[in-house]
Protein backbone atom coordinates (compact mmCIF):
# COMPACT_ATOMS: atom_id res chain seq x y z
CA UNK A 1 0.00 0.00 0.00
CA UNK A 2 1.02 3.53 -1.01
CA UNK A 3 2.47 5.84 2.24
CA UNK A 4 -0.26 7.98 3.24
CA UNK A 5 2.57 10.93 3.38
CA UNK A 6 3.91 9.52 -0.04
CA UNK A 7 0.31 9.62 -1.36
CA UNK A 8 0.22 13.53 0.04
CA UNK A 9 3.33 14.62 -0.93
CA UNK A 10 2.46 13.80 -4.73
CA UNK A 11 -0.08 16.74 -4.48
CA UNK A 12 2.48 18.74 -5.92
CA UNK A 13 2.57 17.29 -9.49
CA UNK A 14 -1.20 19.31 -9.26
CA UNK A 15 0.28 22.72 -8.38
CA UNK A 16 3.12 24.20 -10.45
CA UNK A 17 6.10 24.73 -8.53
CA UNK A 18 6.07 28.51 -10.01
CA UNK A 19 3.61 29.10 -7.31
CA UNK A 20 5.52 28.51 -4.49
CA UNK A 21 8.00 31.32 -5.88
CA UNK A 22 6.35 33.22 -7.73
CA UNK A 23 5.93 36.78 -6.55
CA UNK A 24 2.52 37.68 -5.79
CA UNK A 25 2.43 41.18 -5.07
CA UNK A 26 0.34 41.40 -8.23
CA UNK A 27 -2.53 40.10 -5.80
CA UNK A 28 -2.03 42.99 -3.86
CA UNK A 29 -0.30 42.04 -1.05
CA UNK A 30 0.96 43.68 2.08
CA UNK A 31 3.04 41.78 4.09
CA UNK A 32 1.74 42.30 7.68
CA UNK A 33 1.88 45.69 9.73
CA UNK A 34 5.21 44.96 11.55
CA UNK A 35 8.91 44.91 10.00
CA UNK A 36 9.11 41.68 11.45
CA UNK A 37 6.44 40.56 9.88
CA UNK A 38 8.38 41.19 6.54
CA UNK A 39 11.93 39.97 7.87
CA UNK A 40 10.01 36.23 8.66
CA UNK A 41 8.31 36.41 5.27
CA UNK A 42 11.73 36.93 3.32
CA UNK A 43 13.17 34.61 5.33
CA UNK A 44 10.82 31.87 4.87
CA UNK A 45 10.61 32.36 1.47
CA UNK A 46 14.28 32.09 0.59
CA UNK A 47 14.38 29.00 2.83
CA UNK A 48 11.49 27.60 0.79
CA UNK A 49 13.69 28.04 -2.42
CA UNK A 50 16.53 26.39 -0.78
CA UNK A 51 14.14 23.52 -0.19
CA UNK A 52 14.72 23.93 4.19
CA UNK A 53 11.25 23.35 5.07
CA UNK A 54 11.32 22.93 8.36
CA UNK A 55 13.32 25.99 8.74
CA UNK A 56 10.91 27.65 6.33
CA UNK A 57 7.93 26.56 8.37
CA UNK A 58 9.11 28.16 11.55
CA UNK A 59 9.69 31.70 9.95
CA UNK A 60 5.58 31.47 8.26
CA UNK A 61 4.29 30.42 12.14
CA UNK A 62 5.73 33.43 13.07
CA UNK A 63 4.72 35.30 10.67
CA UNK A 64 1.20 34.20 11.36
CA UNK A 65 1.71 34.63 14.94
CA UNK A 66 2.60 38.55 14.10
CA UNK A 67 -0.19 38.93 12.09
CA UNK A 68 -3.21 36.49 11.94
CA UNK A 69 -5.10 38.56 9.21
CA UNK A 70 -1.69 38.40 6.66
CA UNK A 71 -3.10 35.91 4.10
CA UNK A 72 -0.11 35.61 2.34
CA UNK A 73 1.67 33.80 5.11
CA UNK A 74 -1.00 31.56 5.66
CA UNK A 75 -0.72 30.80 1.93
CA UNK A 76 3.43 30.66 1.87
CA UNK A 77 2.43 27.92 5.35
CA UNK A 78 0.08 26.14 3.65
CA UNK A 79 2.38 26.02 0.66
CA UNK A 80 5.13 23.82 2.60
CA UNK A 81 2.44 21.90 4.44
CA UNK A 82 2.02 20.45 1.21
CA UNK A 83 5.63 20.15 0.26
CA UNK A 84 5.95 18.27 3.77
CA UNK A 85 2.67 15.85 2.76
CA UNK A 86 0.90 17.39 5.72
CA UNK A 87 -2.50 18.17 3.56
CA UNK A 88 -4.65 18.05 7.04
CA UNK A 89 -2.42 21.01 7.92
CA UNK A 90 -2.25 22.82 4.56
CA UNK A 91 -6.36 22.35 4.07
CA UNK A 92 -7.21 25.22 7.58
CA UNK A 93 -4.52 27.88 6.17
CA UNK A 94 -5.95 27.69 2.52
CA UNK A 95 -9.29 28.37 3.87
CA UNK A 96 -8.26 31.00 6.06
CA UNK A 97 -6.71 32.33 2.79
CA UNK A 98 -10.02 32.00 0.87
CA UNK A 99 -11.95 33.86 3.92
CA UNK A 100 -9.12 36.48 4.04
CA UNK A 101 -9.37 37.63 0.61
CA UNK A 102 -11.85 35.51 -1.25
CA UNK A 103 -10.80 36.50 -4.82
CA UNK A 104 -7.43 34.53 -4.45
CA UNK A 105 -7.52 32.39 -6.86
CA UNK A 106 -4.19 30.32 -6.40
CA UNK A 107 -5.79 29.10 -3.18
CA UNK A 108 -9.25 28.28 -4.01
CA UNK A 109 -7.39 26.07 -7.21
CA UNK A 110 -5.47 24.65 -5.00
CA UNK A 111 -8.03 23.87 -1.72
CA UNK A 112 -10.38 22.45 -4.63
CA UNK A 113 -7.48 19.59 -5.36
CA UNK A 114 -7.44 19.05 -1.81
CA UNK A 115 -10.59 18.75 -1.35
CA UNK A 116 -10.75 16.21 -4.31
CA UNK A 117 -8.21 13.95 -3.26
CA UNK A 118 -10.39 14.00 0.01
CA UNK A 119 -13.46 13.08 -1.31
CA UNK A 120 -15.09 16.39 -0.77
CA UNK A 121 -16.66 16.29 -4.49
CA UNK A 122 -19.58 19.05 -3.69
CA UNK A 123 -17.23 21.45 -1.80
CA UNK A 124 -14.08 20.95 -4.58
CA UNK A 125 -16.83 21.75 -7.71
CA UNK A 126 -17.28 25.25 -6.06
CA UNK A 127 -14.05 26.18 -5.72
CA UNK A 128 -13.63 24.86 -9.46
CA UNK A 129 -16.80 26.98 -10.37
CA UNK A 130 -15.78 30.00 -8.51
CA UNK A 131 -12.20 30.04 -10.39
CA UNK A 132 -14.44 30.01 -13.64
CA UNK A 133 -16.80 32.85 -12.76
CA UNK A 134 -13.76 35.33 -11.67
CA UNK A 135 -11.47 35.56 -14.74
CA UNK A 136 -8.47 33.50 -14.51
CA UNK A 137 -5.88 33.29 -16.57
CA UNK A 138 -5.24 30.93 -19.33
CA UNK A 139 -3.56 28.48 -16.83
CA UNK A 140 -6.02 28.78 -14.30
CA UNK A 141 -8.92 28.15 -16.50
CA UNK A 142 -7.37 25.38 -17.78
CA UNK A 143 -6.86 23.81 -14.53
CA UNK A 144 -10.28 24.35 -13.26
CA UNK A 145 -12.08 23.06 -15.85
CA UNK A 146 -9.98 20.28 -15.81
CA UNK A 147 -10.78 19.28 -12.06
CA UNK A 148 -14.06 19.94 -12.81
CA UNK A 149 -14.17 17.12 -14.75
CA UNK A 150 -13.22 14.91 -12.49
CA UNK A 151 -15.11 15.66 -9.67
CA UNK A 152 -17.95 15.08 -11.95
CA UNK A 153 -16.83 11.82 -13.37
CA UNK A 154 -16.37 10.95 -9.59
CA UNK A 155 -19.92 12.00 -8.56
CA UNK A 156 -21.28 9.73 -11.01
CA UNK A 157 -19.03 6.74 -10.20
CA UNK A 158 -19.57 7.18 -6.14
CA UNK A 159 -23.00 6.75 -7.15
CA UNK A 160 -22.88 3.98 -9.30
CA UNK A 161 -20.66 1.71 -6.53
CA UNK A 162 -23.62 2.89 -3.67
CA UNK A 163 -25.67 1.53 -5.79
CA UNK A 164 -23.78 -1.85 -7.01
CA UNK A 165 -22.65 -1.95 -3.01
CA UNK A 166 -26.44 -1.94 -1.75
CA UNK A 167 -27.23 -4.36 -4.49
CA UNK A 168 -24.44 -6.93 -3.19
CA UNK A 169 -22.22 -6.93 -6.13
CA UNK A 170 -19.18 -5.99 -4.29
CA UNK A 171 -16.84 -7.46 -6.95
CA UNK A 172 -18.36 -4.43 -9.33
CA UNK A 173 -18.48 -1.98 -6.34
CA UNK A 174 -14.92 -3.04 -5.60
CA UNK A 175 -13.58 -2.31 -9.38
CA UNK A 176 -15.52 1.08 -9.26
CA UNK A 177 -14.35 2.92 -5.93
CA UNK A 178 -10.66 1.38 -7.48
CA UNK A 179 -10.97 4.45 -10.19
CA UNK A 180 -12.58 6.38 -7.38
CA UNK A 181 -9.73 6.01 -5.09
CA UNK A 182 -7.04 6.67 -7.66
CA UNK A 183 -8.44 10.56 -8.16
CA UNK A 184 -9.91 10.20 -4.52
CA UNK A 185 -6.57 8.86 -2.63
CA UNK A 186 -7.42 10.49 0.65
CA UNK A 187 -11.12 9.90 0.82
CA UNK A 188 -11.88 7.88 3.62
CA UNK A 189 -15.61 6.84 3.38
CA UNK A 190 -14.37 4.94 -0.16
CA UNK A 191 -12.01 3.35 1.98
CA UNK A 192 -13.92 1.75 4.31
CA UNK A 193 -16.60 1.20 1.79
CA UNK A 194 -14.21 -0.93 -0.72
CA UNK A 195 -12.43 -2.67 2.95
CA UNK A 196 -16.51 -3.57 3.01
CA UNK A 197 -16.15 -5.21 -0.56
CA UNK A 198 -13.04 -6.81 0.38
CA UNK A 199 -14.30 -8.37 3.52
CA UNK A 200 -17.43 -9.73 1.67
CA UNK A 201 -15.22 -10.85 -1.17
CA UNK A 202 -13.09 -12.59 1.70
CA UNK A 203 -9.71 -10.80 0.59
CA UNK A 204 -8.75 -9.99 3.99
CA UNK A 205 -5.24 -8.52 3.38
CA UNK A 206 -6.79 -6.08 0.88
CA UNK A 207 -9.25 -5.15 3.51
CA UNK A 208 -6.11 -4.32 6.09
CA UNK A 209 -4.76 -1.82 3.90
CA UNK A 210 -7.60 0.34 3.08
CA UNK A 211 -8.48 0.49 6.77
CA UNK A 212 -5.18 1.23 7.98
CA UNK A 213 -4.96 4.07 5.74
CA UNK A 214 -9.00 5.13 6.83
CA UNK A 215 -7.56 5.01 10.50
CA UNK A 216 -4.84 7.50 9.11
CA UNK A 217 -6.67 9.34 7.53
CA UNK A 218 -9.12 10.16 9.93
CA UNK A 219 -8.84 11.31 14.03
CA UNK A 220 -10.42 9.20 16.20
CA UNK A 221 -11.41 6.46 13.73
CA UNK A 222 -12.17 3.87 16.57
CA UNK A 223 -14.23 2.18 13.95
CA UNK A 224 -11.17 1.33 11.57
CA UNK A 225 -9.35 -0.03 14.42
CA UNK A 226 -12.80 -2.10 15.63
CA UNK A 227 -12.86 -4.05 12.06
CA UNK A 228 -9.07 -4.46 11.66
CA UNK A 229 -8.81 -6.00 14.93
CA UNK A 230 -12.06 -8.44 14.24
CA UNK A 231 -10.40 -9.04 10.94
CA UNK A 232 -7.14 -9.80 12.70
CA UNK A 233 -8.96 -11.96 15.36
CA UNK A 234 -10.96 -14.09 12.55
CA UNK A 235 -7.35 -14.63 10.51
CA UNK A 236 -6.39 -15.85 13.91
CA UNK A 237 -3.75 -12.93 14.16
CA UNK A 238 -4.24 -13.16 18.43
CA UNK A 239 -1.71 -10.67 18.52
CA UNK A 240 -2.23 -8.01 16.08
CA UNK A 241 -5.66 -8.49 16.77
CA UNK A 242 -5.20 -6.95 20.32
CA UNK A 243 -2.42 -4.47 19.08
CA UNK A 244 -5.78 -2.77 16.78
CA UNK A 245 -8.65 -3.25 20.17
CA UNK A 246 -6.18 -1.37 22.21
CA UNK A 247 -5.48 1.59 19.52
CA UNK A 248 -9.76 1.57 19.38
CA UNK A 249 -9.62 1.93 23.34
CA UNK A 250 -6.71 4.76 23.36
CA UNK A 251 -8.72 7.05 21.58
CA UNK A 252 -12.26 6.14 23.09
CA UNK A 253 -11.58 3.36 26.52
CA UNK A 254 -15.71 3.74 27.09
CA UNK A 255 -16.16 2.06 23.31
CA UNK A 256 -18.55 -0.60 24.10
CA UNK A 257 -17.70 -2.65 20.97
CA UNK A 258 -14.31 -2.42 21.50
CA UNK A 259 -13.85 -3.06 25.21
CA UNK A 260 -16.13 -6.14 24.70
CA UNK A 261 -13.72 -7.46 22.26
CA UNK A 262 -10.61 -6.71 23.92
CA UNK A 263 -11.79 -8.68 26.79
CA UNK A 264 -12.41 -11.55 24.61
CA UNK A 265 -9.02 -11.19 22.89
CA UNK A 266 -6.88 -10.75 26.26
CA UNK A 267 -8.10 -13.74 27.46
CA UNK A 268 -7.37 -15.75 24.54
CA UNK A 269 -3.79 -13.83 24.36
CA UNK A 270 -2.97 -15.05 27.49
CA UNK A 271 -4.08 -18.64 27.32
CA UNK A 272 -1.85 -18.77 24.19
CA UNK A 273 1.07 -17.42 25.63
CA UNK A 274 0.46 -19.61 28.77
CA UNK A 275 0.62 -22.61 26.47
CA UNK A 276 3.19 -21.54 24.53
CA UNK A 277 5.60 -21.32 27.66
CA UNK A 278 4.45 -24.43 28.74
CA UNK A 279 5.84 -25.69 25.63
CA UNK A 280 9.00 -24.15 26.41
CA UNK A 281 9.29 -25.75 29.48
CA UNK A 282 8.36 -29.18 27.96
CA UNK A 283 5.46 -29.72 29.82
CA UNK A 284 3.93 -30.85 26.54
CA UNK A 285 0.41 -32.41 28.43
CA UNK A 286 -0.14 -29.25 30.15
CA UNK A 287 0.05 -27.48 26.78
CA UNK A 288 -2.20 -29.25 25.11
CA UNK A 289 -4.82 -29.03 28.21
CA UNK A 290 -4.38 -25.14 27.64
CA UNK A 291 -4.52 -25.33 23.91
CA UNK A 292 -8.29 -27.42 24.57
CA UNK A 293 -9.22 -24.58 26.51
CA UNK A 294 -8.04 -21.81 23.94
CA UNK A 295 -10.57 -23.86 21.99
CA UNK A 296 -13.30 -23.73 23.98
CA UNK A 297 -13.20 -19.62 24.68
CA UNK A 298 -13.22 -19.06 21.10
CA UNK A 299 -14.82 -22.35 19.49
CA UNK A 300 -16.33 -20.47 16.22
CA UNK A 301 -13.13 -19.07 14.66
CA UNK A 302 -11.35 -21.61 11.81
CA UNK A 303 -8.62 -20.03 11.50
CA UNK A 304 -7.91 -19.68 15.93
CA UNK A 305 -9.21 -23.51 15.96
CA UNK A 306 -7.01 -24.50 13.34
CA UNK A 307 -3.85 -22.64 15.33
CA UNK A 308 -4.58 -24.31 18.59
CA UNK A 309 -4.50 -27.64 16.71
CA UNK A 310 -1.74 -27.00 15.37
CA UNK A 311 0.39 -26.40 18.21
CA UNK A 312 -1.24 -29.02 20.26
CA UNK A 313 0.39 -31.58 17.52
CA UNK A 314 3.41 -30.45 18.34
CA UNK A 315 3.31 -30.37 21.45
CA UNK A 316 1.92 -34.36 21.55
CA UNK A 317 4.64 -35.01 18.75
CA UNK A 318 7.15 -33.91 21.09
CA UNK A 319 5.43 -35.20 24.31
CA UNK A 320 5.59 -38.83 22.49
CA UNK A 321 2.16 -39.09 22.43
CA UNK A 322 2.43 -40.13 18.60
CA UNK A 323 -1.06 -42.06 18.15
CA UNK A 324 -3.04 -38.62 19.26
CA UNK A 325 -0.39 -36.51 17.54
CA UNK A 326 -0.92 -38.36 14.51
CA UNK A 327 -4.86 -38.10 14.59
CA UNK A 328 -4.41 -34.13 15.68
CA UNK A 329 -2.14 -33.12 13.44
CA UNK A 330 -4.14 -34.54 10.63
CA UNK A 331 -6.80 -33.29 11.15
CA UNK A 332 -4.88 -29.50 10.67
CA UNK A 333 -4.04 -30.95 7.22
CA UNK A 334 -7.32 -30.98 6.35
CA UNK A 335 -8.02 -28.15 5.88
CA UNK A 336 -4.07 -26.77 5.32
CA UNK A 337 -2.30 -29.33 3.35
CA UNK A 338 0.76 -27.69 3.40
CA UNK A 339 1.40 -26.27 6.55
CA UNK A 340 5.06 -27.19 6.38
CA UNK A 341 5.31 -27.12 10.55
CA UNK A 342 2.42 -29.74 10.99
CA UNK A 343 4.05 -32.10 7.98
CA UNK A 344 7.34 -31.98 10.26
CA UNK A 345 5.62 -32.93 13.31
CA UNK A 346 3.56 -35.51 11.79
CA UNK A 347 6.48 -37.23 10.04
CA UNK A 348 7.62 -37.01 13.85
CA UNK A 349 4.76 -39.12 15.33
CA UNK A 350 4.88 -41.70 12.45
CA UNK A 351 8.21 -41.78 13.18
CA UNK A 352 7.80 -42.90 16.84
CA UNK A 353 4.64 -45.07 15.39
CA UNK A 354 7.59 -46.91 13.53
CA UNK A 355 5.13 -46.20 10.15
CA UNK A 356 8.39 -45.29 8.27
CA UNK A 357 7.07 -44.70 4.87
CA UNK A 358 4.07 -42.30 5.85
CA UNK A 359 7.08 -40.36 7.66
CA UNK A 360 9.32 -40.08 4.55
CA UNK A 361 5.88 -39.08 2.61
CA UNK A 362 5.42 -35.97 5.13
CA UNK A 363 8.94 -34.80 5.09
CA UNK A 364 9.08 -35.27 1.06
CA UNK A 365 5.72 -33.10 0.56
CA UNK A 366 7.14 -30.22 3.56
CA UNK A 367 10.56 -29.99 1.46
CA UNK A 368 8.80 -28.87 -1.63
CA UNK A 369 7.40 -25.63 0.42
CA UNK A 370 10.72 -25.06 2.20
CA UNK A 371 13.44 -26.74 0.40
CA UNK A 372 16.43 -25.15 2.69
CA UNK A 373 14.60 -26.53 5.75
CA UNK A 374 17.89 -28.49 7.57
CA UNK A 375 15.45 -30.20 10.24
CA UNK A 376 13.47 -31.58 7.13
CA UNK A 377 16.47 -32.50 5.49
CA UNK A 378 17.47 -34.34 8.85
CA UNK A 379 14.08 -35.83 9.49
CA UNK A 380 13.70 -37.33 5.94
CA UNK A 381 17.53 -38.81 5.94
CA UNK A 382 16.42 -40.83 9.61
CA UNK A 383 13.21 -41.63 8.44
CA UNK A 384 14.89 -43.40 5.55
CA UNK A 385 17.46 -45.00 7.73
CA UNK A 386 14.63 -46.61 10.01
CA UNK A 387 13.00 -47.89 6.96
CA UNK A 388 15.87 -50.20 5.53
CA UNK A 389 16.60 -50.83 9.21
CA UNK A 390 13.40 -52.24 9.97
CA UNK A 391 13.53 -54.45 7.07
CA UNK A 392 16.73 -55.90 8.96
CA UNK A 393 16.58 -57.08 12.49
CA UNK A 394 14.95 -54.48 14.85
CA UNK A 395 15.71 -54.81 18.75
CA UNK A 396 13.20 -52.72 19.50
CA UNK A 397 10.98 -55.43 17.95
CA UNK A 398 12.88 -58.23 19.07
CA UNK A 399 11.95 -56.92 23.20
CA UNK A 400 9.07 -55.32 22.39
CA UNK A 401 9.57 -52.18 23.19
CA UNK A 402 8.87 -48.63 22.13
CA UNK A 403 12.43 -46.53 20.61
CA UNK A 404 12.42 -43.95 23.20
CA UNK A 405 11.98 -46.81 26.15
CA UNK A 406 14.27 -46.31 29.11
CA UNK A 407 16.91 -49.07 30.67
CA UNK A 408 14.64 -50.42 32.95
CA UNK A 409 12.31 -50.57 30.20
CA UNK A 410 14.45 -52.57 28.44
CA UNK A 411 15.83 -54.66 30.96
CA UNK A 412 12.16 -56.22 32.22
CA UNK A 413 11.54 -56.77 28.95
CA UNK A 414 14.52 -58.54 28.57
CA UNK A 415 14.32 -60.60 31.84
CA UNK A 416 10.70 -61.56 30.47
CA UNK A 417 11.58 -63.18 27.31
CA UNK A 418 14.91 -64.55 28.34
CA UNK A 419 13.26 -66.76 30.81
CA UNK A 420 10.27 -67.74 28.17
CA UNK A 421 12.51 -68.42 25.46
CA UNK A 422 15.60 -69.81 27.60
CA UNK A 423 16.42 -73.66 25.64
CA UNK A 424 16.45 -75.27 28.55
CA UNK A 425 12.76 -74.85 28.39
CA UNK A 426 12.33 -76.87 25.25
CA UNK A 427 12.95 -80.50 25.09
CA UNK A 428 11.93 -81.17 20.83
CA UNK A 429 15.16 -80.52 18.71
CA UNK A 430 13.29 -78.55 16.40
CA UNK A 431 11.65 -76.35 19.51
CA UNK A 432 15.36 -76.06 21.10
CA UNK A 433 17.07 -74.89 17.81
CA UNK A 434 14.88 -72.19 17.01
CA UNK A 435 14.80 -71.41 21.31
CA UNK A 436 18.64 -71.23 21.07
CA UNK A 437 18.36 -68.53 18.00
CA UNK A 438 15.58 -66.22 19.63
CA UNK A 439 17.21 -66.39 22.86
CA UNK A 440 19.99 -64.88 21.06
CA UNK A 441 18.41 -62.28 19.48
CA UNK A 442 17.27 -61.06 22.69
CA UNK A 443 20.50 -61.17 24.74
CA UNK A 444 22.09 -59.35 21.75
CA UNK A 445 18.79 -57.02 21.61
CA UNK A 446 19.52 -55.87 25.21
CA UNK A 447 22.97 -55.83 25.28
CA UNK A 448 22.66 -53.07 22.00
CA UNK A 449 19.74 -51.53 23.82
CA UNK A 450 21.27 -51.44 26.97
CA UNK A 451 25.15 -49.77 26.26
CA UNK A 452 24.75 -46.09 25.09
CA UNK A 453 27.36 -46.05 22.44
CA UNK A 454 26.14 -49.16 20.17
CA UNK A 455 22.14 -47.74 20.93
CA UNK A 456 23.25 -44.54 19.30
CA UNK A 457 24.53 -46.48 16.49
CA UNK A 458 21.55 -48.60 15.94
CA UNK A 459 19.27 -45.87 15.68
CA UNK A 460 21.17 -44.03 13.11
CA UNK A 461 20.71 -47.30 11.04
CA UNK A 462 24.32 -49.18 11.80
CA UNK A 463 23.85 -52.73 13.35
CA UNK A 464 26.35 -53.24 16.19
CA UNK A 465 26.06 -56.59 15.85
CA UNK A 466 26.40 -57.46 12.35
CA UNK A 467 29.74 -57.89 11.35
CA UNK A 468 29.54 -56.12 7.35
CA UNK A 469 28.21 -53.10 9.25
CA UNK A 470 30.61 -52.39 11.24
CA UNK A 471 33.60 -52.04 7.87
CA UNK A 472 36.68 -53.81 10.48
CA UNK A 473 35.77 -51.87 13.58
CA UNK A 474 35.52 -54.47 16.67
CA UNK A 475 32.64 -55.90 17.07
CA UNK A 476 30.61 -58.59 19.89
CA UNK A 477 31.42 -62.22 18.22
CA UNK A 478 30.73 -64.01 20.58
CA UNK A 479 27.46 -63.31 19.79
CA UNK A 480 27.79 -65.00 16.62
CA UNK A 481 29.19 -67.96 18.25
CA UNK A 482 25.54 -69.39 18.49
CA UNK A 483 24.40 -70.64 21.86
CA UNK A 484 26.83 -72.89 22.82
CA UNK A 485 29.67 -70.42 22.78
CA UNK A 486 28.62 -68.62 26.33
CA UNK A 487 26.77 -68.91 29.44
CA UNK A 488 24.39 -66.63 29.47
CA UNK A 489 23.81 -67.32 33.01
CA UNK A 490 26.99 -66.37 33.92
CA UNK A 491 29.72 -62.96 34.14
CA UNK A 492 28.70 -60.19 31.91
CA UNK A 493 25.94 -58.36 31.27
CA UNK A 494 23.42 -61.30 31.90
CA UNK A 495 24.37 -62.20 35.00
CA UNK A 496 20.82 -63.26 36.53
CA UNK A 497 19.14 -66.97 37.30
CA UNK A 498 16.08 -68.21 37.18
CA UNK A 499 14.56 -70.10 39.93
CA UNK A 500 14.08 -74.01 38.88
CA UNK A 501 11.10 -75.70 40.26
Amino acid sequence: MVSIDHVAHKVLTYIPYVLVLIDLRYEGVKCGRDGSVDNHMEMGKKLLAAGQLADALSHFHAAVDGDSKNYMAYYRRATVFLAMGKSKSALPDLSRVIELKPDFKSARLQRGNLLLKQGGLDEAERDFKTVLNSSPSDREEGEAKSQLTKSDEMQRLVAQARRSYSSQDYVTAAAQLDTIIETCVWDVTSREMRAECFIEMGEMGKAVSDLKAASKLKNDNTQAFYKLSIIYYKLGDHEMSLTEVRECLKLDPDHKQCYSHYKQVKKLNKQIRSAEELIQEQRYEEAVSKYEAVMKTEPNVHHLSLLAKERMCHALAQGQQASRAVSVCSEVLKSDPENVNVLKDRAEAYIQEEQYEEAIQDYETASKQSENDRQIKEGLEKAQRLLKQSHKRDYYKILGVKRNAQKKEITKAYRKLAQQWHPDNFHKPEEKKKAEKKFIDIAQAKEVLTDPEMRTKFDHGEDPMDPESQQGRPHHQHFHQGYQGFNPFGSGPFNFKFNHN
